[in-house]
Protein backbone atom coordinates (compact mmCIF):
# COMPACT_ATOMS: atom_id res chain seq x y z
CA UNK A 1 0.00 0.00 0.00
CA UNK A 2 1.18 3.49 -0.90
CA UNK A 3 -0.32 6.43 0.95
CA UNK A 4 0.42 10.13 0.81
CA UNK A 5 -0.52 12.29 3.78
CA UNK A 6 -0.85 15.78 2.41
CA UNK A 7 0.00 18.89 4.50
CA UNK A 8 -0.03 17.21 7.90
CA UNK A 9 1.31 18.96 10.98
CA UNK A 10 3.68 16.63 12.82
CA UNK A 11 3.18 16.26 16.60
CA UNK A 12 6.08 14.21 17.92
CA UNK A 13 8.49 15.54 20.55
CA UNK A 14 11.10 12.97 19.47
CA UNK A 15 11.02 13.93 15.79
CA UNK A 16 13.08 16.58 14.02
CA UNK A 17 9.88 17.39 12.09
CA UNK A 18 7.89 18.22 15.26
CA UNK A 19 5.63 21.20 14.63
CA UNK A 20 6.26 21.26 10.88
CA UNK A 21 3.62 20.89 8.17
CA UNK A 22 4.83 18.15 5.82
CA UNK A 23 3.80 15.59 3.26
CA UNK A 24 4.47 12.00 4.28
CA UNK A 25 4.80 9.23 1.71
CA UNK A 26 4.10 5.81 3.21
CA UNK A 27 4.90 2.53 1.49
CA UNK A 28 4.89 -1.08 2.65
CA UNK A 29 4.49 -0.10 6.29
CA UNK A 30 7.34 2.43 6.29
CA UNK A 31 7.62 6.21 6.09
CA UNK A 32 9.55 6.48 2.81
CA UNK A 33 9.79 10.23 2.40
CA UNK A 34 8.94 13.41 4.31
CA UNK A 35 8.89 16.75 2.50
CA UNK A 36 6.70 19.41 0.95
CA UNK A 37 4.64 19.17 -2.23
CA UNK A 38 5.58 15.54 -2.74
CA UNK A 39 4.22 14.22 -6.06
CA UNK A 40 1.40 11.69 -5.94
CA UNK A 41 2.35 8.92 -8.33
CA UNK A 42 -0.30 6.78 -9.99
CA UNK A 43 -1.89 4.35 -7.57
CA UNK A 44 -0.94 6.34 -4.46
CA UNK A 45 -3.87 7.06 -2.17
CA UNK A 46 -3.88 10.67 -1.00
CA UNK A 47 -5.26 11.58 2.42
CA UNK A 48 -6.12 15.24 2.90
CA UNK A 49 -8.12 17.02 5.59
CA UNK A 50 -8.50 20.48 7.05
CA UNK A 51 -6.08 20.97 9.93
CA UNK A 52 -4.66 17.48 9.53
CA UNK A 53 -2.26 16.48 12.30
CA UNK A 54 -0.16 13.33 12.52
CA UNK A 55 1.61 11.73 15.46
CA UNK A 56 3.07 8.34 16.31
CA UNK A 57 0.31 5.83 16.96
CA UNK A 58 -1.39 6.21 20.32
CA UNK A 59 -1.07 3.66 23.13
CA UNK A 60 -3.71 2.90 25.76
CA UNK A 61 -2.16 1.19 28.77
CA UNK A 62 -5.40 0.14 30.50
CA UNK A 63 -8.22 -1.61 28.65
CA UNK A 64 -10.63 -4.31 29.82
CA UNK A 65 -11.81 -6.47 26.91
CA UNK A 66 -14.20 -8.71 28.95
CA UNK A 67 -13.19 -11.61 26.67
CA UNK A 68 -13.16 -14.47 27.57
CA UNK A 69 -16.14 -14.83 29.87
CA UNK A 70 -18.20 -11.69 29.37
CA UNK A 71 -18.28 -11.36 25.58
CA UNK A 72 -21.79 -9.91 25.70
CA UNK A 73 -20.21 -6.79 27.21
CA UNK A 74 -17.19 -6.64 24.89
CA UNK A 75 -15.01 -9.03 22.91
CA UNK A 76 -11.54 -8.80 21.40
CA UNK A 77 -12.83 -7.77 17.98
CA UNK A 78 -15.17 -5.06 19.26
CA UNK A 79 -12.61 -3.62 21.67
CA UNK A 80 -10.01 -3.44 18.91
CA UNK A 81 -12.52 -1.71 16.62
CA UNK A 82 -13.31 0.82 19.38
CA UNK A 83 -9.59 1.38 19.93
CA UNK A 84 -8.96 2.02 16.25
CA UNK A 85 -11.89 4.44 16.02
CA UNK A 86 -10.45 6.22 19.05
CA UNK A 87 -7.08 6.68 17.32
CA UNK A 88 -5.08 3.92 19.02
CA UNK A 89 -2.65 1.62 17.30
CA UNK A 90 -1.67 -0.26 20.46
CA UNK A 91 -3.67 -1.32 23.52
CA UNK A 92 -2.81 -3.19 26.71
CA UNK A 93 -5.45 -5.53 28.10
CA UNK A 94 -6.13 -6.21 31.77
CA UNK A 95 -6.30 -9.82 33.04
CA UNK A 96 -9.75 -9.49 34.68
CA UNK A 97 -11.60 -11.91 32.44
CA UNK A 98 -13.25 -15.27 33.15
CA UNK A 99 -11.04 -17.19 33.43
CA UNK A 100 -8.50 -14.68 34.66
CA UNK A 101 -5.39 -14.39 32.49
CA UNK A 102 -3.18 -16.15 35.02
CA UNK A 103 -1.72 -19.01 32.96
CA UNK A 104 -0.23 -19.58 29.53
CA UNK A 105 -3.46 -21.10 28.23
CA UNK A 106 -5.63 -18.05 28.89
CA UNK A 107 -2.84 -15.72 27.78
CA UNK A 108 -2.48 -17.66 24.54
CA UNK A 109 -6.22 -17.47 23.85
CA UNK A 110 -6.20 -13.67 23.91
CA UNK A 111 -3.01 -13.52 21.86
CA UNK A 112 -4.55 -15.75 19.17
CA UNK A 113 -7.80 -13.76 19.13
CA UNK A 114 -5.81 -10.54 18.71
CA UNK A 115 -4.13 -11.70 15.50
CA UNK A 116 -5.18 -9.73 12.44
CA UNK A 117 -6.85 -6.93 14.40
CA UNK A 118 -6.45 -3.27 13.33
CA UNK A 119 -4.44 -2.53 16.48
CA UNK A 120 -1.55 -4.26 18.22
CA UNK A 121 -2.71 -5.98 21.38
CA UNK A 122 -0.49 -6.62 24.39
CA UNK A 123 -1.72 -8.55 27.39
CA UNK A 124 -0.96 -8.19 31.07
CA UNK A 125 -1.00 -11.27 33.26
CA UNK A 126 -2.25 -11.57 36.80
CA UNK A 127 0.17 -11.44 39.71
CA UNK A 128 -1.93 -13.88 41.73
CA UNK A 129 -4.05 -16.85 40.69
CA UNK A 130 -7.58 -15.75 39.75
CA UNK A 131 -6.43 -12.24 40.77
CA UNK A 132 -7.54 -13.27 44.24
CA UNK A 133 -4.50 -11.85 46.04
CA UNK A 134 -3.40 -15.14 47.61
CA UNK A 135 -1.07 -17.37 45.56
CA UNK A 136 1.47 -16.28 42.94
CA UNK A 137 1.07 -17.11 39.29
CA UNK A 138 3.97 -18.54 37.29
CA UNK A 139 5.19 -15.06 36.41
CA UNK A 140 8.44 -16.17 34.80
CA UNK A 141 6.60 -18.53 32.43
CA UNK A 142 4.02 -15.86 31.64
CA UNK A 143 6.78 -13.35 30.95
CA UNK A 144 8.42 -15.70 28.46
CA UNK A 145 4.99 -16.40 26.92
CA UNK A 146 4.60 -12.71 26.12
CA UNK A 147 2.90 -11.02 29.07
CA UNK A 148 3.87 -7.36 28.79
CA UNK A 149 3.46 -6.58 32.51
CA UNK A 150 1.90 -7.97 35.68
CA UNK A 151 -1.14 -6.70 37.52
CA UNK A 152 -4.25 -7.95 39.25
CA UNK A 153 -6.00 -5.19 37.31
CA UNK A 154 -9.14 -4.00 39.04
CA UNK A 155 -8.07 -5.85 42.21
CA UNK A 156 -5.42 -3.88 44.15
CA UNK A 157 -2.70 -5.96 45.77
CA UNK A 158 -3.60 -5.83 49.45
CA UNK A 159 -0.94 -8.15 50.85
CA UNK A 160 2.34 -6.23 51.32
CA UNK A 161 4.42 -9.40 51.25
CA UNK A 162 3.00 -10.34 47.85
CA UNK A 163 3.82 -6.92 46.47
CA UNK A 164 7.32 -6.99 47.96
CA UNK A 165 8.14 -10.42 46.54
CA UNK A 166 6.65 -9.51 43.15
CA UNK A 167 9.00 -6.54 42.90
CA UNK A 168 11.90 -8.83 43.79
CA UNK A 169 10.86 -11.49 41.25
CA UNK A 170 10.45 -9.00 38.43
CA UNK A 171 13.75 -7.15 38.86
CA UNK A 172 15.97 -9.81 37.20
CA UNK A 173 13.71 -10.00 34.11
CA UNK A 174 13.27 -6.22 33.83
CA UNK A 175 9.56 -6.72 34.49
CA UNK A 176 6.89 -4.18 35.34
CA UNK A 177 4.33 -4.33 38.15
CA UNK A 178 1.19 -2.25 37.64
CA UNK A 179 -0.97 -1.71 40.72
CA UNK A 180 -4.12 0.27 41.31
CA UNK A 181 -3.66 1.77 44.78
CA UNK A 182 -6.61 1.24 47.13
CA UNK A 183 -6.80 0.07 50.73
CA UNK A 184 -10.07 -1.82 50.35
CA UNK A 185 -10.87 -2.09 54.04
CA UNK A 186 -11.27 1.70 53.98
CA UNK A 187 -13.51 1.65 50.88
CA UNK A 188 -15.83 -1.22 51.77
CA UNK A 189 -19.32 -0.55 50.33
CA UNK A 190 -18.14 2.85 49.07
CA UNK A 191 -19.95 4.39 46.07
CA UNK A 192 -18.29 7.76 45.38
CA UNK A 193 -15.63 10.14 46.69
CA UNK A 194 -15.94 10.75 50.43
CA UNK A 195 -16.70 14.43 50.94
CA UNK A 196 -19.46 16.99 51.17
CA UNK A 197 -21.17 15.65 48.03
CA UNK A 198 -21.33 12.07 49.31
CA UNK A 199 -22.83 13.36 52.57
CA UNK A 200 -25.44 15.42 50.72
CA UNK A 201 -26.34 12.48 48.48
CA UNK A 202 -26.38 9.97 51.32
CA UNK A 203 -23.83 7.67 49.68
CA UNK A 204 -21.03 5.79 51.41
CA UNK A 205 -17.70 7.38 50.56
CA UNK A 206 -14.47 6.13 49.02
CA UNK A 207 -11.88 8.27 50.84
CA UNK A 208 -8.83 9.56 49.00
CA UNK A 209 -6.87 8.36 52.04
CA UNK A 210 -7.38 4.75 50.86
CA UNK A 211 -5.46 5.51 47.68
CA UNK A 212 -2.80 7.63 49.32
CA UNK A 213 -2.00 5.12 52.06
CA UNK A 214 -1.40 2.41 49.48
CA UNK A 215 0.89 4.62 47.42
CA UNK A 216 2.90 5.41 50.56
CA UNK A 217 3.04 1.71 51.42
CA UNK A 218 4.07 0.63 47.93
CA UNK A 219 6.77 3.30 47.75
CA UNK A 220 8.17 2.18 51.11
CA UNK A 221 8.24 -1.42 49.88
CA UNK A 222 9.95 -0.40 46.65
CA UNK A 223 12.48 1.59 48.67
CA UNK A 224 13.17 -1.55 50.71
CA UNK A 225 13.67 -3.64 47.55
CA UNK A 226 16.03 -1.10 45.99
CA UNK A 227 18.17 -1.00 49.10
CA UNK A 228 20.02 2.15 48.04
CA UNK A 229 20.09 5.68 49.36
CA UNK A 230 18.07 8.31 47.45
CA UNK A 231 21.19 10.24 46.36
CA UNK A 232 22.66 7.05 44.86
CA UNK A 233 19.60 6.58 42.63
CA UNK A 234 19.64 9.92 40.89
CA UNK A 235 20.67 9.77 37.25
CA UNK A 236 20.52 12.21 34.37
CA UNK A 237 17.69 10.25 32.73
CA UNK A 238 14.59 8.97 34.54
CA UNK A 239 15.00 5.29 35.46
CA UNK A 240 12.90 2.64 33.75
CA UNK A 241 9.98 2.08 36.13
CA UNK A 242 9.64 -1.14 38.10
CA UNK A 243 6.39 -0.05 39.75
CA UNK A 244 3.55 1.68 37.93
CA UNK A 245 0.56 3.21 39.72
CA UNK A 246 -2.63 2.92 37.66
CA UNK A 247 -5.41 5.55 37.63
CA UNK A 248 -4.33 7.85 40.43
CA UNK A 249 -6.97 10.40 41.37
CA UNK A 250 -6.00 12.68 44.27
CA UNK A 251 -3.75 15.69 44.81
CA UNK A 252 -1.86 13.93 47.59
CA UNK A 253 -1.21 10.94 45.32
CA UNK A 254 0.34 13.25 42.73
CA UNK A 255 2.57 14.83 45.36
CA UNK A 256 3.74 11.47 46.75
CA UNK A 257 4.76 10.27 43.30
CA UNK A 258 6.36 13.64 42.51
CA UNK A 259 8.53 13.29 45.62
CA UNK A 260 9.42 9.67 44.77
CA UNK A 261 10.54 10.66 41.29
CA UNK A 262 12.62 13.52 42.70
CA UNK A 263 14.45 10.87 44.75
CA UNK A 264 15.19 8.87 41.60
CA UNK A 265 12.80 6.02 42.37
CA UNK A 266 11.84 3.86 39.36
CA UNK A 267 8.12 4.63 39.42
CA UNK A 268 5.55 5.85 36.93
CA UNK A 269 1.82 6.47 36.94
CA UNK A 270 -1.18 7.19 34.77
CA UNK A 271 -4.54 8.93 35.06
CA UNK A 272 -7.85 7.98 33.45
CA UNK A 273 -9.13 10.59 30.98
CA UNK A 274 -12.52 10.85 32.70
CA UNK A 275 -10.80 11.81 35.96
CA UNK A 276 -9.58 14.94 34.17
CA UNK A 277 -13.13 15.93 33.22
CA UNK A 278 -15.49 15.29 36.13
CA UNK A 279 -15.46 16.07 39.84
CA UNK A 280 -17.73 14.58 42.48
CA UNK A 281 -20.43 17.23 41.97
CA UNK A 282 -21.28 15.52 38.65
CA UNK A 283 -22.94 12.69 40.59
CA UNK A 284 -25.78 14.90 41.87
CA UNK A 285 -28.10 13.28 39.32
CA UNK A 286 -27.16 9.71 40.34
CA UNK A 287 -26.12 8.85 36.77
CA UNK A 288 -24.63 5.37 37.04
CA UNK A 289 -22.53 6.01 33.93
CA UNK A 290 -20.50 8.28 36.21
CA UNK A 291 -19.89 5.57 38.78
CA UNK A 292 -16.19 4.71 38.57
CA UNK A 293 -13.41 3.51 40.83
CA UNK A 294 -11.32 5.44 41.67
CA UNK A 295 -14.18 7.91 41.97
CA UNK A 296 -14.37 11.47 40.73
CA UNK A 297 -12.86 13.58 43.46
CA UNK A 298 -12.82 17.31 44.25
CA UNK A 299 -12.20 20.26 41.94
CA UNK A 300 -8.82 20.73 43.63
CA UNK A 301 -7.90 17.11 42.93
CA UNK A 302 -8.76 17.53 39.25
CA UNK A 303 -6.55 20.64 39.06
CA UNK A 304 -3.71 18.71 40.74
CA UNK A 305 -4.01 15.93 38.15
CA UNK A 306 -3.64 18.43 35.32
CA UNK A 307 -0.65 19.98 37.11
CA UNK A 308 0.87 16.52 37.48
CA UNK A 309 0.55 15.98 33.74
CA UNK A 310 2.14 19.35 33.00
CA UNK A 311 5.25 18.71 35.13
CA UNK A 312 5.55 15.05 34.01
CA UNK A 313 4.76 13.56 37.40
CA UNK A 314 1.93 11.74 35.60
CA UNK A 315 3.37 9.83 32.67
CA UNK A 316 0.34 8.69 30.70
CA UNK A 317 -3.37 9.15 30.11
CA UNK A 318 -5.45 5.97 29.82
CA UNK A 319 -9.05 5.20 28.99
CA UNK A 320 -9.60 2.66 31.78
CA UNK A 321 -12.11 1.25 29.29
CA UNK A 322 -14.50 -0.90 31.35
CA UNK A 323 -17.53 -2.08 29.36
CA UNK A 324 -20.70 -2.81 31.34
CA UNK A 325 -24.00 -3.96 29.86
CA UNK A 326 -27.36 -2.31 30.57
CA UNK A 327 -28.20 -4.90 33.24
CA UNK A 328 -25.10 -3.81 35.17
CA UNK A 329 -25.81 -0.06 34.94
CA UNK A 330 -29.59 0.42 34.83
CA UNK A 331 -29.92 -0.06 38.58
CA UNK A 332 -30.04 1.96 41.77
CA UNK A 333 -26.73 3.77 42.12
CA UNK A 334 -25.43 1.63 44.97
CA UNK A 335 -26.24 -1.56 43.05
CA UNK A 336 -24.67 -0.55 39.72
CA UNK A 337 -21.25 -1.76 38.62
CA UNK A 338 -18.28 0.61 38.37
CA UNK A 339 -16.87 1.56 34.99
CA UNK A 340 -16.91 3.73 31.87
CA UNK A 341 -16.08 2.97 28.24
CA UNK A 342 -13.50 5.45 27.02
CA UNK A 343 -11.48 4.27 24.03
CA UNK A 344 -13.41 6.38 21.52
CA UNK A 345 -13.44 9.54 23.66
CA UNK A 346 -10.09 9.64 25.50
CA UNK A 347 -8.45 12.16 23.19
CA UNK A 348 -11.53 14.34 22.79
CA UNK A 349 -12.19 14.39 26.54
CA UNK A 350 -8.61 15.45 27.27
CA UNK A 351 -8.67 18.15 24.56
CA UNK A 352 -12.16 19.44 25.37
CA UNK A 353 -11.39 19.92 29.07
CA UNK A 354 -7.69 20.72 28.72
CA UNK A 355 -6.16 22.82 31.51
CA UNK A 356 -3.08 24.47 29.94
CA UNK A 357 -1.42 21.33 28.56
CA UNK A 358 0.22 21.83 25.17
CA UNK A 359 -0.78 19.53 22.33
CA UNK A 360 2.75 18.08 22.20
CA UNK A 361 2.64 17.35 25.94
CA UNK A 362 -0.73 15.66 25.59
CA UNK A 363 0.36 13.50 22.67
CA UNK A 364 3.54 12.52 24.55
CA UNK A 365 1.29 11.04 27.26
CA UNK A 366 -0.28 8.82 24.58
CA UNK A 367 2.85 7.89 22.66
CA UNK A 368 6.41 8.28 23.94
CA UNK A 369 5.96 7.71 27.67
CA UNK A 370 3.62 4.68 27.50
CA UNK A 371 6.02 2.94 25.13
CA UNK A 372 8.95 3.68 27.42
CA UNK A 373 7.12 2.37 30.49
CA UNK A 374 6.00 -0.79 28.69
CA UNK A 375 9.46 -1.45 27.19
CA UNK A 376 8.02 -1.21 23.68
CA UNK A 377 10.15 -0.08 20.72
CA UNK A 378 10.08 3.66 20.15
CA UNK A 379 7.97 4.95 17.27
CA UNK A 380 8.89 8.29 15.75
CA UNK A 381 8.12 10.23 12.60
CA UNK A 382 11.24 9.98 10.45
CA UNK A 383 12.15 8.53 7.07
CA UNK A 384 12.53 4.74 6.92
CA UNK A 385 10.77 4.35 10.28
CA UNK A 386 7.69 2.13 10.73
CA UNK A 387 4.47 3.89 9.74
CA UNK A 388 2.41 3.46 12.92
CA UNK A 389 0.53 6.74 12.96
CA UNK A 390 -2.57 8.49 14.24
CA UNK A 391 -4.26 11.18 12.14
CA UNK A 392 -6.42 13.74 13.89
CA UNK A 393 -7.78 17.29 13.98
CA UNK A 394 -7.41 18.77 17.50
CA UNK A 395 -9.88 21.61 16.83
CA UNK A 396 -12.76 19.87 15.04
CA UNK A 397 -16.07 19.52 16.88
CA UNK A 398 -18.13 16.35 16.64
CA UNK A 399 -21.05 14.68 18.37
CA UNK A 400 -20.46 11.37 20.10
CA UNK A 401 -23.83 9.97 19.08
CA UNK A 402 -22.94 6.29 18.71
CA UNK A 403 -20.33 3.80 19.88
CA UNK A 404 -18.86 0.74 18.23
CA UNK A 405 -18.36 -0.86 21.64
CA UNK A 406 -20.84 -3.56 22.61
CA UNK A 407 -21.58 -1.60 25.79
CA UNK A 408 -22.96 1.93 26.04
CA UNK A 409 -21.85 3.01 29.52
CA UNK A 410 -20.39 6.39 28.61
CA UNK A 411 -21.36 9.76 30.13
CA UNK A 412 -20.18 11.40 26.87
CA UNK A 413 -22.85 9.85 24.61
CA UNK A 414 -24.86 12.63 23.02
CA UNK A 415 -22.31 15.30 23.88
CA UNK A 416 -20.42 17.60 21.52
CA UNK A 417 -16.67 17.22 21.93
CA UNK A 418 -13.59 18.85 20.47
CA UNK A 419 -10.76 16.83 18.91
CA UNK A 420 -11.68 14.38 16.16
CA UNK A 421 -9.72 11.30 15.13
CA UNK A 422 -9.46 10.99 11.34
CA UNK A 423 -7.84 7.58 11.17
CA UNK A 424 -4.83 5.40 11.83
CA UNK A 425 -2.06 3.87 9.77
CA UNK A 426 -0.80 0.62 11.22
CA UNK A 427 0.78 -2.57 9.90
CA UNK A 428 0.50 -1.35 6.32
CA UNK A 429 -3.20 -0.45 6.49
CA UNK A 430 -5.04 2.87 6.58
CA UNK A 431 -8.13 2.70 8.80
CA UNK A 432 -10.57 5.60 8.59
CA UNK A 433 -12.26 6.51 11.87
CA UNK A 434 -15.03 8.85 10.71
Amino acid sequence: MQLLLRSARVVDAASSFDGQVCDLLLENGLIRKIGTNLPAAEGVRVVEADNLHVSPGWVDMRVLAQDPGFEHKEDITSVCHAAQVGGFTTIVLLPNTQPVIDAKGSLGYVQRMAEGQPVSVHVTAAVTKKAAGEDFTEMLDLHHAGAIAFTDGHHPLQNPDLLLKTLQYLQPINGLLMNRPEEQLLTLFGQMHEGIQSTLLGLKGLPALAEELMIERDLRLLDYVLGTKPMERKTENPPLPILHFSTISSARSVELIRQAKAQGMPVSCDVAAHQLVFDDSALAGFDTNLKVNPPFRSVDDVAALWAGLADDTIDAIVSDHTPQDAESKNLEFDQAEFGIIGLETLFAAAISYNQNLSLTQLITKLTIRPRQILRLPAVTIAEEQPASLTLFDPTASWVYDRTVSKSKNSPFLGQTLTGRVIGTVHQGHFNHSA
